[in-house]
């Protein structure tokens, strides 16, 4: 690693301040991600800024809502009973990201702010409409992802809640690398009383994005059958040593299609 200076604040404001003076500053939620970067030396931070000190964890759920606290552990939204009964497929997915010990430490919020190509969440909360709400502002989904490893997030932004409106029926499904488990090719769908909604991760060139064509078929009948001949040009597609841009094409039809039957 490179040297920076560490600190833990106690309260969002201090973060905020930490990370506000100095334009290199980075902030660690869980660490699953930048840890690994900074041991490679692939960033070179002036100043770590450890979010775990700030609380900003747990799950609430009322109204037809469920919010999420930022610093939220993987393990915490796979295991909680009233998410799996509001949103199973929310629970569901987190279940399946990693292993135990990246479950136990890895952040919804840390997730989401750095917005891998191949992560899950991004999937879920762009499917179901969530709305990310930081120590600024509230960002609605389809504004918060802007390709790959980009989100809407300003330096010194800290993302402290994502709310969740609770769907009809939703689903998770991945076709996953065996070694990493991160998405070769993932599909969240959610049905809502307006139409569906369908998100892709780990496929494209410019990161996770709803499939429009998808919507379509299944906002006018929500089942197996109604994706049948729904295609996905290959053209954005990523192509690595894992599948090619094809493949990984062909591979959205058949995750879709599983992902609707699970819902």
């Amino acid at each position: 690693m490179y040297d920076f200076t560490y600190s833990k604040p106690a309260s969002l404001g201090d973060a905020v301040a930490a990370l506000s003076k100095d334009a290199e500053a980075k902030p660690l939620a869980g660490g699953m991600t930048y840890i690994p970067v900074l041991k490679q030396r692939l960033a070179k931070p002036s100043a770590v800024v450890d979010l775990s000190g700030l609380g900003m964890s747990g799950i609430i759920i009322v109204g037809g809502k469920v919010k999420i606290g930022a610093m939220t552990t993987h393990d915490t939204v796979a295991k909680h009973a009233g998410l799996k009964a509001a949103i199973p497929g929310l629970a569901a997915l987190a279940s399946g990201i990693g292993d135990e010990a990246v479950r136990h430490r890895g952040t919804i919020g840390g997730s989401l702010a750095n917005n891998d190509p191949a992560a899950c969440y991004p999937s879920a909360v762009l499917a179901l409409g969530a709305t990310i709400t930081t120590n600024k502002r509230s960002i609605a989904a389809d504004d918060f992802f802007q390709g790959m490893f980009t989100t809407a997030l300003e330096h010194g932004e800290i993302i402290t809640e994502v709310e969740f409106p609770v769907p009809e029926k939703a689903a998770y499904e991945k076709f996953k690398n065996p070694a990493s488990r991160y998405a070769i090719v993932g599909v969240f769908v959610a049905k809502f009383a307006n139409g569906a909604r369908v998100a892709v991760t780990g496929a494209s060139q410019s990161g996770v994005f709803r499939h429009e064509g998808m919507e379509k078929a299944l906002s006018a009948n929500f089942s197996p059958d109604a994706t049948k001949g729904v295609t996905t040009p290959a053209d954005d597609m990523n192509g690595d040593i894992h599948a090619s841009a094809e493949y990984r094409a062909h591979l959205v039809g058949v995750i879709t299609k599983r992902a609707v039957a699970k819902a």
